[in-house]
Protein backbone atom coordinates (compact mmCIF):
# COMPACT_ATOMS: atom_id res chain seq x y z
CA UNK A 1 0.00 0.00 0.00
CA UNK A 2 1.20 3.89 -0.67
CA UNK A 3 0.53 6.03 2.20
CA UNK A 4 -0.50 9.61 0.43
CA UNK A 5 -1.62 13.50 1.71
CA UNK A 6 -4.64 14.54 -0.72
CA UNK A 7 -5.52 18.07 -0.81
CA UNK A 8 -9.11 17.80 0.13
CA UNK A 9 -10.02 21.45 0.39
CA UNK A 10 -8.60 24.74 -0.28
CA UNK A 11 -7.66 26.55 2.49
CA UNK A 12 -8.55 30.14 3.65
CA UNK A 13 -5.32 31.48 5.15
CA UNK A 14 -3.19 28.93 6.52
CA UNK A 15 -3.48 25.18 6.03
CA UNK A 16 -5.41 23.07 8.78
CA UNK A 17 -5.25 19.11 9.06
CA UNK A 18 -8.80 19.74 7.38
CA UNK A 19 -7.28 20.42 4.32
CA UNK A 20 -5.73 17.54 4.01
CA UNK A 21 -6.93 13.45 3.87
CA UNK A 22 -4.57 10.58 4.62
CA UNK A 23 -5.25 7.95 2.04
CA UNK A 24 -3.60 4.37 1.35
CA UNK A 25 -3.83 3.55 -2.01
CA UNK A 26 -2.67 0.61 -3.83
CA UNK A 27 0.27 0.37 -5.77
CA UNK A 28 -0.40 -0.24 -9.41
CA UNK A 29 0.98 -2.67 -11.47
CA UNK A 30 3.79 -1.36 -14.01
CA UNK A 31 3.31 -0.25 -17.42
CA UNK A 32 6.26 -1.30 -19.85
CA UNK A 33 8.47 1.63 -19.31
CA UNK A 34 7.45 2.84 -16.00
CA UNK A 35 9.02 2.77 -12.62
CA UNK A 36 8.40 2.37 -9.14
CA UNK A 37 10.52 4.83 -7.10
CA UNK A 38 10.31 4.71 -2.93
CA UNK A 39 10.34 7.96 -1.58
CA UNK A 40 12.62 8.73 1.11
CA UNK A 41 12.72 12.32 1.01
CA UNK A 42 10.29 15.28 0.70
CA UNK A 43 11.00 18.53 -0.39
CA UNK A 44 8.97 21.15 1.52
CA UNK A 45 9.33 25.01 0.01
CA UNK A 46 6.83 28.11 0.70
CA UNK A 47 6.05 27.71 -3.14
CA UNK A 48 3.41 24.77 -2.17
CA UNK A 49 1.40 27.11 -0.48
CA UNK A 50 0.53 28.99 -4.11
CA UNK A 51 0.11 25.42 -5.51
CA UNK A 52 -3.22 25.26 -2.89
CA UNK A 53 -4.69 28.39 -5.31
CA UNK A 54 -7.37 27.72 -8.00
CA UNK A 55 -6.09 30.78 -9.69
CA UNK A 56 -3.77 31.24 -12.75
CA UNK A 57 -0.03 30.86 -12.10
CA UNK A 58 3.37 29.35 -13.69
CA UNK A 59 1.71 26.04 -12.74
CA UNK A 60 -1.72 24.52 -12.67
CA UNK A 61 -3.25 24.34 -8.96
CA UNK A 62 -3.05 20.96 -7.13
CA UNK A 63 -6.39 19.35 -7.67
CA UNK A 64 -9.09 18.49 -5.09
CA UNK A 65 -8.63 14.91 -4.33
CA UNK A 66 -4.61 14.83 -5.92
CA UNK A 67 -1.61 14.17 -4.24
CA UNK A 68 -0.22 16.97 -2.61
CA UNK A 69 2.73 18.12 -4.88
CA UNK A 70 5.82 17.97 -4.10
CA UNK A 71 9.81 17.77 -4.71
CA UNK A 72 11.05 14.43 -3.60
CA UNK A 73 13.96 12.14 -3.51
CA UNK A 74 14.15 8.62 -3.53
CA UNK A 75 15.56 5.33 -5.00
CA UNK A 76 13.83 3.29 -7.84
CA UNK A 77 12.65 -0.35 -6.36
CA UNK A 78 11.33 -1.69 -9.41
CA UNK A 79 12.19 -1.13 -13.33
CA UNK A 80 10.31 -2.22 -16.46
CA UNK A 81 12.61 -2.14 -19.30
CA UNK A 82 12.90 1.62 -18.79
CA UNK A 83 15.11 2.97 -21.30
CA UNK A 84 17.35 5.01 -18.81
CA UNK A 85 16.76 4.23 -14.99
CA UNK A 86 16.96 0.58 -13.33
CA UNK A 87 16.68 -1.01 -9.42
CA UNK A 88 18.68 1.54 -7.21
CA UNK A 89 19.32 4.41 -8.85
CA UNK A 90 18.71 7.68 -6.82
CA UNK A 91 16.54 10.29 -8.13
CA UNK A 92 15.18 13.54 -7.58
CA UNK A 93 12.00 15.00 -9.39
CA UNK A 94 8.25 15.99 -8.61
CA UNK A 95 7.29 12.91 -6.68
CA UNK A 96 4.42 14.11 -4.16
CA UNK A 97 3.44 13.84 -0.80
CA UNK A 98 3.43 9.98 -1.03
CA UNK A 99 5.51 6.53 0.23
CA UNK A 100 5.71 5.47 -3.39
CA UNK A 101 5.83 7.26 -7.22
CA UNK A 102 4.84 5.18 -10.36
CA UNK A 103 6.69 7.15 -13.51
CA UNK A 104 7.69 6.71 -16.60
CA UNK A 105 10.84 8.95 -15.34
CA UNK A 106 10.13 12.32 -17.14
CA UNK A 107 11.50 15.02 -14.91
CA UNK A 108 13.35 12.75 -12.52
CA UNK A 109 16.94 13.17 -12.64
CA UNK A 110 19.61 10.42 -11.22
CA UNK A 111 21.73 11.80 -8.68
CA UNK A 112 25.16 9.45 -7.49
CA UNK A 113 25.04 8.80 -4.33
CA UNK A 114 28.30 8.89 -2.33
CA UNK A 115 29.01 12.49 -3.37
CA UNK A 116 27.46 14.84 -0.99
CA UNK A 117 24.78 14.05 1.41
CA UNK A 118 21.51 13.06 -0.12
CA UNK A 119 19.45 15.72 1.15
CA UNK A 120 21.54 18.05 -0.20
CA UNK A 121 19.86 17.24 -3.39
CA UNK A 122 16.74 19.07 -2.17
CA UNK A 123 17.82 21.97 -0.66
CA UNK A 124 21.51 23.10 -1.97
CA UNK A 125 21.71 20.82 -5.00
CA UNK A 126 18.13 20.87 -5.47
CA UNK A 127 15.42 23.73 -6.44
CA UNK A 128 16.22 26.38 -3.40
CA UNK A 129 19.86 26.55 -4.70
CA UNK A 130 18.95 26.78 -8.38
CA UNK A 131 16.61 29.43 -7.70
CA UNK A 132 19.52 30.94 -5.53
CA UNK A 133 22.36 30.62 -8.39
CA UNK A 134 20.05 31.57 -11.10
CA UNK A 135 18.06 34.38 -9.25
CA UNK A 136 20.70 36.19 -7.79
CA UNK A 137 23.58 36.29 -11.00
CA UNK A 138 21.06 36.59 -13.47
CA UNK A 139 17.93 38.19 -12.77
CA UNK A 140 19.94 40.18 -10.02
CA UNK A 141 22.87 40.53 -12.64
CA UNK A 142 25.41 40.59 -9.62
CA UNK A 143 28.45 42.16 -10.12
CA UNK A 144 31.31 42.39 -7.87
CA UNK A 145 31.70 45.40 -4.83
CA UNK A 146 27.94 46.00 -4.40
CA UNK A 147 25.47 45.69 -1.70
CA UNK A 148 23.13 42.61 -1.54
CA UNK A 149 20.31 42.51 0.82
CA UNK A 150 18.56 39.29 1.30
CA UNK A 151 15.39 38.79 3.19
CA UNK A 152 14.47 35.20 4.50
CA UNK A 153 17.89 34.92 4.54
CA UNK A 154 18.08 32.24 6.61
CA UNK A 155 15.88 29.88 4.88
CA UNK A 156 16.64 27.27 2.24
CA UNK A 157 17.09 29.62 -1.29
CA UNK A 158 17.96 33.11 1.20
CA UNK A 159 20.76 31.11 3.27
CA UNK A 160 22.39 30.17 -0.63
CA UNK A 161 22.11 33.47 -1.97
CA UNK A 162 23.74 35.65 0.80
CA UNK A 163 26.95 33.08 0.45
CA UNK A 164 26.57 33.25 -3.19
CA UNK A 165 26.74 37.22 -3.23
CA UNK A 166 29.91 36.81 -0.81
CA UNK A 167 31.81 33.81 -3.40
CA UNK A 168 31.34 37.08 -5.43
CA UNK A 169 33.13 39.84 -3.72
CA UNK A 170 29.88 41.56 -2.50
CA UNK A 171 28.81 42.70 0.72
CA UNK A 172 25.89 40.98 2.21
CA UNK A 173 23.14 41.57 4.68
CA UNK A 174 20.44 38.94 5.82
CA UNK A 175 16.96 39.74 6.90
CA UNK A 176 15.60 37.13 9.33
CA UNK A 177 13.69 36.65 12.08
CA UNK A 178 15.52 36.28 15.92
CA UNK A 179 18.61 36.38 17.51
CA UNK A 180 19.77 32.41 16.60
CA UNK A 181 19.27 33.24 12.81
CA UNK A 182 20.97 36.22 12.52
CA UNK A 183 23.74 34.91 14.34
CA UNK A 184 24.11 32.11 12.07
CA UNK A 185 24.34 33.97 9.06
CA UNK A 186 27.06 36.00 10.13
CA UNK A 187 29.00 33.46 12.33
CA UNK A 188 28.27 30.35 10.53
CA UNK A 189 27.67 31.76 6.45
CA UNK A 190 29.80 34.67 6.61
CA UNK A 191 27.40 37.45 6.06
CA UNK A 192 28.31 40.95 6.48
CA UNK A 193 25.43 42.26 8.36
CA UNK A 194 21.95 40.55 9.48
CA UNK A 195 18.41 42.23 10.66
CA UNK A 196 16.13 40.80 13.02
CA UNK A 197 13.34 41.86 11.53
CA UNK A 198 11.14 41.01 15.13
CA UNK A 199 12.95 43.06 17.06
CA UNK A 200 15.06 45.84 14.95
CA UNK A 201 13.85 48.97 13.04
CA UNK A 202 13.96 47.80 9.68
CA UNK A 203 14.44 51.28 8.35
CA UNK A 204 16.67 52.13 10.25
CA UNK A 205 18.99 48.98 9.96
CA UNK A 206 18.94 48.91 6.42
CA UNK A 207 20.30 53.06 6.24
CA UNK A 208 23.03 51.90 8.45
CA UNK A 209 24.15 48.86 6.87
CA UNK A 210 23.19 50.21 3.06
CA UNK A 211 24.52 53.74 3.23
CA UNK A 212 25.65 54.07 -0.10
CA UNK A 213 22.22 52.27 -0.52
CA UNK A 214 21.13 48.67 -1.86
CA UNK A 215 22.14 47.67 -5.49
CA UNK A 216 20.37 43.91 -5.75
CA UNK A 217 17.70 43.12 -2.85
CA UNK A 218 16.73 39.70 -3.31
CA UNK A 219 13.09 39.39 -1.93
CA UNK A 220 11.97 36.32 -0.43
CA UNK A 221 8.82 37.75 2.05
CA UNK A 222 7.46 40.60 0.50
CA UNK A 223 5.45 43.12 2.72
CA UNK A 224 6.87 45.87 4.61
CA UNK A 225 10.31 44.08 4.35
CA UNK A 226 9.83 44.85 0.92
CA UNK A 227 8.73 48.45 0.91
CA UNK A 228 11.77 49.62 3.43
CA UNK A 229 14.30 48.06 0.56
CA UNK A 230 12.43 49.53 -2.25
CA UNK A 231 13.43 53.13 0.47
CA UNK A 232 17.24 52.53 0.33
CA UNK A 233 17.98 51.68 -3.39
CA UNK A 234 20.80 52.84 -4.77
CA UNK A 235 20.96 54.06 -8.57
CA UNK A 236 19.87 51.16 -11.29
CA UNK A 237 19.23 48.77 -8.42
CA UNK A 238 18.15 45.17 -9.22
CA UNK A 239 15.35 43.59 -7.31
CA UNK A 240 14.38 40.35 -7.60
CA UNK A 241 11.39 38.99 -6.72
CA UNK A 242 11.26 35.63 -5.56
CA UNK A 243 8.61 34.90 -3.11
CA UNK A 244 6.26 36.51 -0.58
CA UNK A 245 5.83 34.32 2.23
CA UNK A 246 4.47 37.17 4.58
CA UNK A 247 1.68 37.53 2.37
CA UNK A 248 0.95 33.87 0.99
CA UNK A 249 -1.63 32.95 3.99
CA UNK A 250 -3.48 36.35 3.98
CA UNK A 251 -7.54 36.24 4.21
CA UNK A 252 -7.50 39.59 2.70
CA UNK A 253 -6.10 41.24 -0.55
CA UNK A 254 -2.71 41.35 -0.52
CA UNK A 255 -0.57 43.88 0.47
CA UNK A 256 1.38 46.07 -2.18
CA UNK A 257 4.41 48.19 -1.93
CA UNK A 258 4.00 51.49 -1.31
CA UNK A 259 7.40 52.44 -2.17
CA UNK A 260 7.44 51.61 -6.09
CA UNK A 261 8.00 55.15 -7.14
CA UNK A 262 11.62 54.66 -5.53
CA UNK A 263 12.08 52.76 -8.73
CA UNK A 264 11.40 55.48 -11.34
CA UNK A 265 13.63 57.74 -8.89
CA UNK A 266 16.41 55.40 -8.76
CA UNK A 267 16.00 53.68 -12.27
CA UNK A 268 15.66 50.46 -11.15
CA UNK A 269 14.18 47.32 -12.17
CA UNK A 270 12.14 44.50 -10.31
CA UNK A 271 11.58 41.11 -11.94
CA UNK A 272 9.92 37.89 -10.90
CA UNK A 273 11.75 34.89 -11.30
CA UNK A 274 10.18 31.14 -11.47
CA UNK A 275 13.41 28.39 -11.05
CA UNK A 276 11.70 26.06 -13.63
CA UNK A 277 12.26 28.72 -16.28
CA UNK A 278 16.13 27.57 -16.34
CA UNK A 279 15.87 23.30 -16.14
CA UNK A 280 17.81 22.91 -18.78
CA UNK A 281 20.70 24.47 -17.26
CA UNK A 282 20.25 23.15 -13.79
CA UNK A 283 23.44 20.80 -14.39
CA UNK A 284 25.72 24.24 -14.77
CA UNK A 285 24.82 25.69 -11.72
CA UNK A 286 24.77 22.05 -9.99
CA UNK A 287 28.02 21.78 -10.72
CA UNK A 288 29.47 24.84 -9.76
CA UNK A 289 27.69 24.79 -6.24
CA UNK A 290 29.11 21.47 -5.58
CA UNK A 291 33.00 22.60 -6.68
CA UNK A 292 32.20 25.34 -3.93
CA UNK A 293 30.58 22.72 -1.27
CA UNK A 294 33.59 20.79 -1.79
CA UNK A 295 36.32 23.52 -1.21
CA UNK A 296 34.23 24.84 1.91
CA UNK A 297 32.94 28.32 -0.07
CA UNK A 298 29.40 27.24 0.59
CA UNK A 299 27.38 25.68 3.40
CA UNK A 300 24.32 23.24 3.73
CA UNK A 301 21.90 22.92 6.80
CA UNK A 302 18.90 20.50 6.50
CA UNK A 303 15.74 20.52 9.11
CA UNK A 304 14.65 17.65 8.91
CA UNK A 305 11.13 16.25 10.37
CA UNK A 306 9.97 12.39 9.99
CA UNK A 307 6.65 11.01 8.84
CA UNK A 308 3.95 11.77 6.42
CA UNK A 309 1.47 11.71 9.09
CA UNK A 310 3.14 14.93 10.47
CA UNK A 311 2.88 16.65 6.57
CA UNK A 312 0.57 19.92 7.71
CA UNK A 313 2.61 20.48 11.13
CA UNK A 314 5.71 20.32 9.23
CA UNK A 315 4.65 22.51 6.63
CA UNK A 316 3.52 24.63 8.85
CA UNK A 317 7.32 25.27 9.98
CA UNK A 318 7.97 27.48 7.04
CA UNK A 319 5.22 30.48 7.49
CA UNK A 320 5.75 30.08 11.79
CA UNK A 321 9.55 30.57 11.51
CA UNK A 322 10.28 27.47 13.48
CA UNK A 323 12.86 26.05 11.25
CA UNK A 324 16.76 26.86 9.49
CA UNK A 325 17.64 25.82 6.56
CA UNK A 326 16.00 23.91 4.32
CA UNK A 327 12.60 22.18 5.76
CA UNK A 328 12.69 18.71 4.67
CA UNK A 329 10.10 15.45 5.63
CA UNK A 330 11.77 11.96 6.01
CA UNK A 331 9.31 9.39 4.86
CA UNK A 332 9.28 6.41 7.63
CA UNK A 333 9.54 3.13 6.70
CA UNK A 334 6.41 1.88 7.33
Amino acid sequence: MNKQILLKERPEGLPTASTWSLNNAEIPALADGEILIKNEYISLDPAMRGWLRDVRSYIPPVGINEVMRAGSLGRVVKANNHPKFKEGDVLVGTGGVQQYVVSNGKGFLKVEEGNRPLTEYLGVLGMPGMTAYFGILEVGELKDGETVVVSGAAGAVGSVVGQIAKIKGCKVIGIAGGKAKCDYLVNELGFDAAIDYKSDNIYAAIKEHCPKGIDVYFDNVGGEILDAALSRLAMHARIVICGAISQYNNTEKVSGPSNYMSLLVNRASMKGMVVFDYASRYHVAREQMEIWLNEGKLKSQEDIYEGIENFNDTLLRLFDGNKQGKLILKVSED
